[in-house]
């Protein structure tokens, strides 16, 4: 208990936090004003300050680095009691060039009360700072004349070419009659000559030759002083009689040593003396806990600079951990069933079920015949079903309680795919005039998002059924195949189901899968149903006739049925059947039943391999005449790798046919080893050796299809539609359970 009020008040003070940078945010939006072009505007100041005077005096520093500690709550103060007419900054006045740190920059500096000039450096530079350091105060690299003398500033940074910069200086001086020359560039031109830890060879002036050209360039003119910051000491060096003093304490890191200290230089040019310049020295350094404390929140301070970006991600950040926190202290976990839950109301009540789908009849495949099946079943139970749907060309007979949507465009030459007007204002009406107690999804997308959409506008729950490895319908998206695969597949079956209040899947290697990638929602365990009994009972004449048309003799029959799409892997057979042909005595027939956008290259495919007269493209065939056509088979082949149960092999058991299939999640639960049929790797000998053991072993060929008729004897719809209505019923309780305990 007392873990659990800690936890409250990390979530209260997280809170808190957030409601206090939006706060500081709004503050910084109001008090922080817009500024540019401040050179111009001091430089005006300190022409008025220094005009006519002989003896005037100004403080030289370096290094402020944003430092808020030394530069704005000690430094400032002692400029402002002292004496002195202006500022100059020698370079990294602040510690990057983020607008973040101009923006505090300016805050620090509107603490004092003399004019500044800022020195371009190292600092002002990084983070595209240039930029902002132009916009906000002027040219990198100029000079004034402010009584007697000449101020010039070099930008060091390697923005201006140096090459420009010597000219430039050059003739500068060359026509320049100024008493006192004072220059300043942000990096150092010497270096001391004990090494400083805290410097590198890169942090003095580079390249070596603008080094040499500037050097040359002062022992012609004469300049009193050359001032440079960019390194945390304090260093001095005369050259040509003219002292070159690095100054580098204003604010930033330092040592606390004899040549690392905080500091900054005051320079007086007196009619009299002449020009002078002493180390203002501060005694005592900042602590170091208070040094960090600060930098912590300058950070914080900085963010909320920048603008929005920044601020949203923060915020965002702050929120999140909200809600993880709220989530971990309120609300309550149960990894366990609900074993309270009553689902009898439910179970004994007649039911409105509303499906949505992505396709259904007249198009033929295995989710249309699922859902037709269900549908069937509910409807014998006195449920009432509406069902959600594309329209098709093909006109349909009059149809109860199925509401067409029109297509917008399709995928493949048989419309596998197509993309109805989920827009549209008419299904919606329709749907909620029915009034269903709970809807049923059966894809993750398009239409089967409509039916999440429309569960949460009618506030009743939603299941969905896992028909299909969506990862093997890459060749459908116009996106690279590895990424719909490996990322975008997974993803949207995982959000699609986590939307979702249950969800059914046909087998357990399916459920397995689903937790793997991250569903939290309840899965139920429920195969698809066949009816079991129609495939038992069939017309012999018909029967007889479809052989006389497919012009079967005595020979083995092999039958597959799919649609001819590259996820079923028809090529993995007919290459199969093409080495069976040339190792065994044994006459065979495939008939391969179903239609697709493959047909004419698989049949070009098997006129090539010289399979014409073993290998026939039956075509597409109506579910009412299916259970004639697996009476033509003595086995049942089957390779595709993207089916979650593989409905037509239990169809195909029915039948009394033996199975040999490849090995994936949705047909190892179906297909038992050497009981049933067999299941191989995706290995094209190994599959290949149990087809040939079938075609040549009679006996055991009827022994696997004894086991076939009474494993799907297990699977009728009505089975499957009594399961079904279970979830339905446990998914209402649960969801309105949760309702009114909300």
């Amino acid at each position: 208990m007392n873990k659990r009020r800690w936890l409250k008040f990390l979530f209260y003070f997280n809170v808190a936090i957030v409601a206090g940078l939006v706060s500081y945010k709004l503050y910084l939006n109001v008090v922080t004003p817009e500024f540019s072009s401040v050179h111009s505007e001091q430089l005006a100041s300190i022409n008025a300050k220094v005009e006519g005077q002989s003896d005037y005096s100004f403080a030289v520093l370096g290094n402020i680095n944003n430092s808020v500690g030394i530069f704005e709550r000690r430094i400032i103060p002692q400029l402002n009691d002292s004496n002195i007419d202006f500022v100059i900054s020698a370079g990294n006045a602040v510690s990057g060039g983020g607008e973040d740190k101009y923006r505090a920059l300016n805050g620090t500096l509107s603490h004092l009360n003399k004019p500044y000039l800022l020195t371009f450096g190292e600092n002002e530079y990084d983070e595209f700072g240039s930029f902002r350091f132009y916009d906000h105060y002027g040219p990198h690299f100029f000079s004034f004349n402010a009584g007697d003398s000449r101020f010039i500033f070099l930008d060091s940074t390697g923005k201006t070419p140096w090459q420009w910069q010597i000219r430039w200086i050059t003739d500068l001086l060359k026509a320049d009659t100024s008493k006192h020359r004072f220059l300043f560039i942000g990096h150092p031109l010497f270096e001391p000559e004990e090494e400083f830890i805290l410097a590198e060879s890169e942090d003095y002036l580079q390249p070596i030759e603008f080094r040499h050209a500037l050097l040359s360039t002062l022992e012609q003119f004469k300049v009193d002083r050359v001032f440079s910051a960019n390194v945390a000491m304090y260093f001095e060096k005369s050259h040509a009689e003219t002292p070159f003093i690095t100054t580098g304490g204003a604010g930033g890191l330092v040592l606390n040593q004899d040549e690392s200290f905080y500091h900054y230089v005051k320079v007086t040019v007196s009619a009299d003396k002449g020009i002078t310049h002493e180390i203002i020295e501060l005694p005592v350094g900042q602590h170091p806990i208070l040094k960090q404390f600060e930098s912590f929140w300058f950070f914080i301070h900085s963010l909320f600079y920048v603008g929005y970006i920044n601020f949203i991600l923060l915020v965002s950040l702050f929120l999140a951990i909200s809600i993880k926190l709220y989530n971990a202290v309120f609300v309550g976990k149960s990894y366990y069933p609900n074993y309270d839950l009553d689902a009898t109301p439910w179970l004994n009540k007649r039911l409105k079920v509303a499906m949505f789908t992505n396709n259904y009849l007249p198009f033929i495949g295995g989710v249309p015949i699922s859902i037709e099946r269900l549908r069937y079943g509910l409807t014998q139970v006195k449920d009432t079903v509406m069902i959600v749907a594309p329209r098709y060309r093909k006109k349909t007979k009059q149809e109860n309680n199925v509401v067409r949507m029109p297509s917008l465009f399709s995928f493949g030459d048989k419309s596998e795919f197509r993309f109805a007007n989920i827009f549209s204002g008419y299904v919606r009406k329709k749907v909620k005039q029915f009034k269903p107690d709970i809807i049923h999804s059966h894809h993750p997308f398009w239409i089967g998002s409509l039916g999440v959409y429309m569960a949460r506008r009618l506030k009743i729950p939603v299941v969905y059924t896992y028909h299909t490895r969506l990862e093997h319908y890459a060749h459908f998206v116009f996106l690279p195949g590895s990424l719909f695969r490996n990322i975008i597949a997974h993803f949207l079956v995982r959000r699609f189901a986590n939307k979702c209040d249950s969800v059914i899947v046909p087998t357990q290697s399916t459920e397995e899968y689903l937790r793997m990638i991250g569903v939290k929602s309840s899965i139920y365990v429920q195969p698809t149903g066949i009816e079991f009994e129609r495939f038992q009972a069939v017309d012999q004449s018909v029967v007889e006739r479809l052989k006389q048309q497919q012009k079967i003799t005595k020979e083995t029959v092999f039958v597959s049925v799919a649609r001819l799409s590259n996820e079923k892997n028809i090529d993995f057979i007919i290459d199969a059947l093409a080495q069976l042909k040339r190792q065994t005595n044994q006459p065979f027939r495939f008939l391969m039943i179903g239609d697709g956008h493959q047909r004419q290259r698989l049949q070009e495919k098997v006129d090539s391999l010289g399979l014409g007269e073993n290998v026939t493209l039956v075509g597409s065939v109506p579910p009412e005449e299916m259970a004639n056509w697996y009476q033509l088979g003595d086995i049942f082949l089957f390779a595709s790798q993207s089916e979650t149960q593989g409905m037509v092999i239990l169809e195909a058991m029915a039948a009394g046919l033996p199975v040999v299939a490849v090995r994936s999640s949705g047909i190892d639960d179906v297909v038992a080893d050497g009981t049933n049929g067999y299941k191989t790797p995706a290995k094209q000998e190994l599959w290949l050796d149990k087809v040939q053991l079938l075609l040549e072993d009679k006996d055991k060929r009827k022994q696997l299809a004894e086991q076939a008729v009474k494993c799907a004897a297990s699977h009728s719809v009505e089975n499957f539609t009594r399961e079904v209505r279970y979830v339905y019923a446990e998914t209402l309780a649960r969801f309105h359970q949760h309702k009114h305990n909300e």
